[in-house]
C-alpha cells in the first residue's frame, strides 16, 4: 500500500514525539501502515526530516518491536545548543543493543568441517586461544561444537576422542544479528559463547564473555566519565552559584537551583566571551566568586569541549569516542577533583 498525504500525521503530531520512545509498529501506524516497504519507507523518512526529526536506531533497519528514541535530525555544530537542551544533566538516554552491535558477532568465525580430524580442531583452538570451535559444513550447516570440556569428557569415560564423538550436538547456543543482546546474556553466561548467524542463515561470528566485557567497557566508560564530570561540576559550582547567579541567567522567577541547569548553561555562567553584555558581566562576577586561580579562558574552552563530547554520547553518535576524547574527559574530571 502506498502512503498518501491523507494518512500522514501533521508536523505538530510528529514534533510531539521528540524525546520520546516508540516502536517501529507505532510509527508505521501513524501513517496507516502495518509493515515497511519500498513505498512507505521513503515517505515516512521524508516526513520525519521535514519535521527536523530522526530515530535511533533508524526505523528503516531495526526490528519492528525495537524501541526507538526520536531525536533531532542532523545534530551538528549549529544545533549543539539545542542538543544540550534535549537531555537534562545527569540523564542520558538508554540505548537498546543488538547481537550485531558486538564487533565479534560479524567478525568471522573459524570452523572445521565434519570430515576433519580432531587434531585440526585442537590446533586451531590452541593457535587462536579459543575454548571452542564450531563444526560447520558449507556456510550454514552446523554439525556441532568442539570444546575442551567435551574432549575431556571422552577421556573421563575411557574413550579415545574423535571429532565425531567429542563434538557437542545438542543445545548449541546460537543467535542472529538482529536479536536483542540483553535477552541472550543468560544463555551466553551458561555456555560461555554464542554462535551468530546473519539474517541469511550464514554464520558470521561468535560472541564470548570477553567480548561482552570489552564492549561494555568501551560503551560504559564515556557515560561514566560524563556522569562523574557533571557530578563534580555541581559540587564545584553549585555552592557558589546557586540562587541569584542562576536567576540572572534564567530569569527572576526561576528557583535558582543550580542542579536544574542544562550543561550549556554552565558555560554561560562562566564565559567572558558571549554576546549578551549583561550575562557577560554576571559571568565575570561568578568567576571571581569561585576564586580558583586557574586560567578562565582555558577552563571554559575545555568545559565547552566536554559539552560537545557529551552531546555525541547523549545523541548516539555512531562513531565511538576516540582515545583522545576519552583522555579529554578524564583530564577534565581530574581537574575538577583537584578544584574540589
Amino acid at each position: 500500500m502506498i502512503v498518501t498525504d491523507t494518512r500522514r500525521p501533521s508536523s505538530q503530531e510528529l514534533l510531539a514525539l521528540k524525546g520520546k520512545t516508540l516502536r517501529v509498529t507505532d510509527l508505521l501506524a501513524m501513517f496507516g501502515e502495518r509493515a515497511r516497504n519500498f513505498h512507505n519507507v521513503p515517505v515516512i523518512e521524508r516526513a520525519l526530516q521535514e519535521a527536523g526529526l530522526d530515530t535511533h536506531p533508524s526505523f528503516t533497519t531495526c526490528g519492528l518491536a525495537t524501541r526507538m528514541l526520536v531525536i533531532a535530525h542532523n545534530i551538528g555544530p549549529a544545533g549543539e545548543e539545542e542538543a544540550d537542551e534535549e537531555v537534562q544533566p545527569g540523564i542520558l538516554p538508554q540505548q537498546s543493543f543488538k547481537i550485531g552491535d558486538i564487533p565479534s558477532a560479524r567478525g568471522g568465525v573459524f570452523s572445521v568441517k565434519s570430515t576433519a580430524p580432531l587434531h585440526t580442531a585442537t590446533y586451531t583452538m590452541r593457535q587462536k586461544n579459543y575454548s571452542q570451535i564450531p563444526v560447520i559444513d558449507g556456510m550454514a550447516e552446523i554439525k556441532g561444537v568442539i570444546t575442551w570440556s567435551s574432549i575431556a569428557a571422552r577421556y573421563e569415560k575411557g574413550e579415545v576422542p574423535t571429532l565425531a564423538n567429542a563434538m557437542v550436538q545438542d543445545s548449541i547456543p546460537m543467535a542472529e544479528v538482529h536479536h536483542d543482546l540483553f535477552s541472550r546474556l543468560p544463555e551466553l553466561r551458561q555456555y560461555g559463547y554464542l554462535l551468530v548467524r546473519d539474517n541469511n542463515g550464514i554464520f558470521v561470528g561468535i560472541i564470548t564473555g570477553d567480548d561482552i566485557t570489552g564492549q561494555f567497557h568501551t560503551l560504559a566508560l564515556p557515560f561514566f566519565l560524563v556522569g562523574e564530570i557533571e557530578s563534580r561540576l555541581r559540587l564545584c559550582l553549585g555552592p557558589k552559584l546557586t540562587g541569584d547567579p542562576v536567576r540572572a541567567l534564567k530569569g527572576p522567577n526561576h528557583s535558582g537551583d543550580f542542579s536544574k541547569l542544562m550543561f550549556g548553561e554552565y558555560i554561560k555562567l562562566l564565559s567572558g566571551d558571549q554576546q549578551n553584555a549583561g550575562l557577560r558581566a554576571c559571568a565575570d562576577t561568578n568567576w571571581a566568586s569561585l576564586g580558583w586561580g586557574v586560567d578562565r579562558t582555558q577552563f571554559v574552552a575545555q568545559l565547552d569541549r566536554v559539552r560537545i563530547i557529551r552531546n555525541q554520547i547523549a545523541h548516539f553518535d555512531e562513531e565511538p569516542l576516540s582515545p583522545h576524547e576519552i583522555d579529554e574527559l578524564r583530564e577534565f574530571s581530574g581537574l575538577l577533583k583537584q578544584l574540589l
